[in-house]
């Protein structure tokens, strides 16, 4: 089965980069670069749906939802 996930990165202030995934509650990890905030994102949603797959939960991703993104000059 495939499924689609929206990833969040954010830069961080000392270096690196934290990336989230909101459908999934909890899901945070950091890579020192993008590259490496990617793989390992991958290996924890990867982790992640195992584990909702082994509890027998619903396991939900973002195949319906759309984002975008906003600039505001204020």
């Amino acid at each position: 089965m495939e499924y689609n996930y929206k990833i969040m990165l954010h830069k961080e202030p000392e270096g690196g980069f934290t990336v989230s995934v909101p459908t999934l509650s909890g899901c945070i990890t950091y890579g020192e670069n993008i590259d490496e905030a990617l793989s390992l994102v991958k290996e924890a949603v990867t982790l992640y749906v195992e584990e909702l797959k082994e509890k027998d939960e619903p396991i939900t991703d973002d195949c319906n939802n759309f984002g975008y993104s906003l600039r505001l000059n204020a």
